[in-house]
């Protein structure tokens, strides 16, 4: 390394060390939790709910434990607990990655550079495995940007980086262990995006090629020659896919599958819909399948709602907390240059309005309760099933509150997750730019009559642990059917 390398990465030192030294986390705990009590919507609400007794004493703890942190990320996960007090959903906390790599990473630009490794190149890896008579494990599997290879050593599956482009993560280090319990069962520890540890005891080799580690998915890539069943397949489609699709499941029954209502799958949704209307409209059974997704635009599902329309669906609305950092995100919308003029007209009287207001709760609504009516019911589809279960959640059961007030909907499979009642997020950054919290600023003017945060949306008809998830959808059209 020359003089001059040696001068520069001195400075990145010294500049780092005196960002953090002004950074501390006892510092990001009490930044922290004077912007969450004065700016989010639910903070007020669950203080009533739980008692000022019961947070002191969860404040007592964590002061405790945040003069200790030193590293950044461990901070983190400490104040995300901190948060967990209040809601599971419509929260975060995250590292500021848009300001700390200009530090951070000149200081150590291999990220994990120490970590763990399986170094077994992938042609090796190809021949051992062409020996493994029964389908396990082993393999070379797919997940989104990472081709992983899994071999096993003593009682441990360990699943290594083949190629990932795109990420931080190396060729070789080791992205996950699944070890067997003495009940048969598997647990695994999996390393994120972000290398942190992310525990889980749901494993499962379902068919021959997926592989699911709790809510993360893995579609085998080789052996490339091991054939499952139709029903396996179908199942390995719609948890991988992140696109709507719909099909002809039977005579009388269509399915819909709608892996997120994110605004992005709008058009797509929208167009499948008008495709395949005639067809929707000549069968007895709709099954809409949403396992698993957790929410995006409440305009994704609008098209959806006139095939299960029988009555008027009423939806209660919420109301914002104004706060002067809560405004500004009105402010926002009005120099966003993709918000149209009708648009910023709305956002600027939104505003006008809440600065009007500061420190109340505000309805920007001109009704407590929309009623939504159409002039038509439609014959077909005589009977509606929305397939649920825990990683729904937001936009996903704003969705549901709606369709269940239709005599034709029935909802199978398990209970939500419940993050709906405190919502529309809010991101603002850490005085020192390290951390990046999220928040939300509205409340549903539903509570306390009819909360779903904490408690979720029950199916009507519970799909219990003995039947598998890919039979789900079977389980489900036989009900319909009888």
């Amino acid at each position: 390394m020359n003089s001059r390398k040696v001068l520069l990465f001195i400075l990145i030192i010294v500049s780092y060390g005196s960002y953090a030294q002004k950074c501390s986390c006892e510092d990001n705990f009490y930044w922290l939790k004077k912007t969450f009590e004065e700016n989010d919507a639910g903070f007020q609400y669950v203080i009533d709910e739980k008692g000022l007794t019961e947070y002191k004493n969860h404040n007592s703890i964590f002061v405790k434990k945040v003069k200790k942190i030193k590293e950044l990320d461990d901070c983190r996960k400490v104040l995300s607990d901190w948060l967990l007090f209040f809601r599971p959903g419509h929260l975060s906390l995250s590292v500021n990655q848009e300001n700390i790599k200009k530090t951070v990473s000149k200081v150590d630009p291999e990220v994990g550079k120490n970590w763990e490794k399986v170094e077994i190149k992938e042609d090796v890896l190809k021949d051992n495995l062409l020996r493994v008579v029964q389908p396990s494990f082993e393999g070379i599997w797919v997940s989104g940007a990472y081709t992983i290879g899994v071999v096993k050593r003593n009682d441990e599956y360990i699943g290594y980086i083949l190629n990932s482009e795109g990420t931080k993560w190396k060729q070789y280090q080791v992205k996950f262990k699944i070890k067997e319990n003495l009940d048969k069962t598997y647990n695994a520890v999996y390393y994120m995006g972000d290398y942190s540890v992310q525990k889980f005891n749901d494993v499962q080799l379902i068919g021959k090629n997926l592989l699911k580690i709790g809510f993360i998915s893995l579609v085998r890539t080789f052996p490339n020659n091991l054939e499952d069943t139709p029903l396996i397949n179908d199942y390995i489609e719609s948890l991988t896919t992140q696109k709507p699709y719909l099909k002809e499941i039977s005579k009388q029954t269509i399915l819909l599958r709608i892996p997120t209502f994110n605004y992005s799958n709008k058009k797509m949704i929208d167009s499948i819909l008008i495709a395949n209307n005639s067809l929707i409209l000549s069968r007895e059974n709709l099954i809409i399948d949403i396992r698993n997704n957790g929410g995006g635009s409440d305009a994704s599902f609008q098209k959806i709602i006139p095939y299960l329309y029988t009555n008027p669906i009423r939806t209660v609305g919420v109301e914002f907390l104004s706060t002067v950092q809560n405004n500004k995100r009105m402010e926002d919308f009005m120099a966003d240059p993709d918000w149209s003029a009708g648009d910023k007209e709305w956002a600027r009287k939104g505003l006008e309005k809440l600065n009007a207001n500061i420190g109340k709760y505000v309805s920007l609504q001109e009704n407590t309760v929309d009623e939504y009516k159409l002039d038509r019911v439609y014959d077909n589809p005589k009977n509606v099933a929305i397939i649920i279960n825990k990683n729904n959640g937001s936009t996903a059961e704003e969705f549901l509150l709606a369709a269940k007030q239709s005599k034709k909907v029935k909802l199978f499979g398990t209970t939500t997750e419940g993050v709906l009642d405190i919502s529309n997020m809010y991101f603002v950054d850490s005085p020192c730019k390290d951390l990046k919290l999220g928040y939300s600023l509205s409340k549903s003017l539903r509570i306390p009559d009819m909360q779903i945060d904490r408690k979720g949306i029950q199916p009507d008809y519970y799909i219990d642990k003995t039947i598998p998830d890919y039979d789900w959808i079977k389980f489900t059209e036989n009900i319909l059917i009888k």
